[in-house]
């Protein structure tokens, strides 16, 4: 699949769903003259009559172009990297709940290649699609109920930062079950890189506000492996951020295997 499923759906219903919102909009043309053209007629339009235009842009319109990201916090660890260290040390029966994005694809492709030599199933994961920022309420979900498995849920800032709220729900859960792992490299890098502010906060002291039993910071693979084998032997709710760089594979795959099947799997996987 060479785009997020729900993306297929989106693409669909947009000119009917601005349509319906009485959004006036014009699909972005292919040469330079007509496409500014469009802009210069939506920004005119919003300007005028001061309401929203739309411009719908088709999937390759745009060169491809290479980002200039902060990267005075790089540590030397990606978050590939950072995944297989925490996958690695994991119980069979423990339960992973991974955010939407490049996150969740890296934890398929690390499952599929153990699975060749190790016998790591799909099944044990959650890979949540298309509801960034909810990754956590829905971990915490699966802690209280099935209370005698360990649920790790796999943030990231970006993620984090949009639904904050749901740190003070998993703090005063009690849900000892749970261990919350952000991985925070600064950037909403899945959806272009944006910067967060993921790096300027303290998200331990929030977390440890916010009632959290357990909390940790670290920066290094070594210090990962360290306060994993720490944190695993603690009861939770568990909040540890991970440092880690902005980056990825250039050949990062996409999940081959359909949401719906791998949520009859993962139903199996709990039961």
């Amino acid at each position: 699949m060479r785009d997020e499923p729900q993306h297929v759906r989106q693409g669909v219903i947009t000119p009917a769903l601005l349509k319906t919102l009485g959004i006036p909009y014009k699909v972005l043309p292919a040469s330079d003259k007509a496409a500014k053209s469009a802009a210069r007629w939506a920004a005119l339009g919003a300007k005028k009559n001061e309401r929203p235009y739309a411009l719908v842009v088709r999937k390759g319109s745009f060169f491809a172009y290479s980002k200039k990201l902060n990267t005075s916090h790089a540590t030397g660890m990606l978050r590939e990297e950072a995944l297989g260290l925490i996958l690695s040390v994991l119980g069979q029966r423990d339960v992973v709940v991974s955010t939407t994005g490049k996150t969740s694809r890296e934890v398929f492709e690390i499952r599929k290649y153990r699975g060749e030599y190790r016998g790591e199933s799909h099944a044990r994961d959650f890979l949540t699609v298309g509801s960034m920022g909810h990754t956590s309420s829905i971990a915490l979900g699966i802690a209280r109920a099935k209370k005698g498995r360990r649920v790790v849920c796999l943030d990231g800032d970006g993620a984090l930062l949009m639904h904050m709220g749901a740190l003070a729900t998993i703090g005063v859960s009690g849900a000892r079950n749970f261990l919350h792992i952000v991985l925070n490299n600064g950037a909403h890098e899945s959806v272009g890189g944006q910067a967060t502010v993921g790096l300027e906060i303290n998200m331990p002291a929030i977390a440890r506000a916010c009632g959290y039993a357990n909390v940790a910071s670290v920066q290094t693979a070594l210090a990962l492996k360290k306060i994993l084998s720490n944190l695993l032997r603690k009861h939770g709710p568990i909040f540890l951020e991970v440092k880690i760089c902005v980056g990825s594979r250039a050949d990062l795959g996409r999940p081959t295997i359909s949401p719906q099947k791998m949520k009859v799997e993962f139903r199996k996987f709990l039961s």
